[in-house]
């Protein structure tokens, strides 16, 4: 537990800074912009979550890799992990980035986007989506040095990036009254900054990623494996992210008081259980390496630490979520804004008792896409989103629940997933 946990808290605190480039955006925006462009923002924050939960899969796949290839010790079979990864992540950022822009007027419909909230959710989208090739570099080598152990630098980088968001969100918005383009703006300079400054430290000071000119003659072998492991996390993360995305829509058809209270509260939500989500993250690593290095006695021990530690966590935060949630919820609102205060607290007193279900499930998928079989990650995906997308849209058509019905569903989604993958996990390898 030391040594996961010492990996696991700069992943962790990286991740929460991440959280500050939309977090600076909703609070600046919210404050000084009004509700409608709180709503625009936040929308927009639930679909770039989709978008990058794709480009983060695919590093977290191509990080497995190299995590078994180090905790293996075979440094060339990494390196041309590495360069068969960065052909295949480089490519769908590209075709990504191209379809962002050709679908941009067709979101609308798909969201079921209020017009009034439109007009600056597009002019948000159309500067957020030129940081996708952004976030492509900055994720890929955080996922690479990661992987062979090193979870420090990409905190640093992030750091400084967070700091200058902020920075650039205040002058742009309050100085320049440049709006929600200003806004998107900050956080798209802030992302190439943390994008290209760790991909120069990464291929400049790091031994493991030295010599890599000697390696681009992929085999298909290696690209294979890549690929499958790849996509098959890219399809969890997307399919998670999808479905946040389908019932984005279904909260956005209740109109833009409950898309402005949704749209803080998941900001909240997010700042609140990202620190389990990582530590998912670290455990998988850890466990890839040792699984890898045949050490299935560190394995058991780590999977027994990780899990107390995660439920311990995750107790300590629901009751402060709870406790805190109208404070927390006026950050975002101004306090005269009653009936979004009210519908924000609503959601984190339902959703904020229960993160032991998504910290469980965040160290389900870390387990199975170490282990080899991330085939089992999205399976869980499936049956935790596929519950939440189909419950919300069933009890919230029903007069008497309304959207407190699309609250109530993510949480029973969590609780059916884990209790699958703890059944499969226990039915194949025993209690050890």
């Amino acid at each position: 537990m030391r040594s996961m946990m010492k990996f696991a808290v700069p992943m962790i605190l990286g991740n929460l800074l991440q959280q500050c480039y939309n977090i600076a955006d909703t609070l600046i925006v919210g404050k000084f912009l009004g509700a409608n462009a709180l709503a625009a923002v936040g929308s927009s924050f639930t679909l770039m979550t989709f978008l990058t939960s794709i480009l983060l899969g695919l590093c977290m796949g191509s990080g497995t890799v190299c995590s078994i290839r180090f905790g293996q010790k075979d440094e060339d079979g990494m390196r041309e992990c590495i360069c068969a990864s960065f052909v295949l992540i480089a490519a769908i950022t590209f075709l990504m980035n191209l379809l962002a822009f050709a679908c941009l007027d067709g979101i609308q419909s798909f969201l079921q986007v209020p017009e009034e909230v439109w007009t600056l959710m597009r002019r948000y989208l159309t500067v957020i989506f030129c940081g996708i090739t952004a976030t492509f570099f900055y994720n890929y080598f955080a996922s690479l040095l990661r992987a062979v152990g090193n979870s420090v630098i990409p905190l640093i980088f992030l750091g400084v990036s967070a700091v200058l968001n902020i920075a650039l969100d205040l002058f742009f918005v309050i100085g320049l009254n440049r709006g929600v383009s200003g806004a998107a703006e900050a956080t798209v300079i802030a992302q190439y900054v943390s994008g290209l400054g760790i991909t120069v430290f990464a291929l400049t000071q790091y031994p493991q990623f030295k010599g890599l000119r000697t390696h681009w003659h992929i085999r298909r072998e290696c690209l294979k494996t890549i690929a499958d492991f790849s996509l098959m996390t890219c399809i969890q993360q997307s399919v998670m992210n999808l479905g946040i995305l389908m019932v984005q829509g279904l909260v956005n058809s209740f109109g833009a008081a409950v898309m402005a209270a949704f749209a803080a509260a998941v900001k909240i939500d997010a700042f609140a259980y990202n620190p389990v989500q990582d530590f998912g993250n670290a455990f998988s690593t850890f466990i890839a390496q040792n699984y890898g290095a045949g050490d299935d006695r560190r394995i058991r021990k780590g999977i027994k630490g990780a899990f107390l530690s995660s439920l311990l966590f995750c107790m300590a935060v629901s009751a402060a979520v709870w406790i805190f949630a109208r404070p927390l919820m006026e950050l975002f609102i101004d306090s005269g804004e009653t009936a979004i205060i009210a519908e924000g607290i609503r959601y984190l007193h339902i959703e904020g008792a229960f993160y032991c279900g998504i910290g469980c499930l965040f160290l389900l998928y870390g387990l199975y896409r170490a282990l080899e079989k991330p085939g089992m990650s999205v399976i869980l995906t499936i049956i935790s989103l596929g519950t939440r997308v189909l419950l919300a849209y069933i009890l919230s058509a029903l007069p008497a629940i309304g959207v407190i019905g699309i609250w109530w569903a993510i949480p029973i989604g969590w609780f059916l997933a884990d209790t699958v993958g703890i059944i499969y996990y226990i039915r194949k390898n025993g209690m050890t």
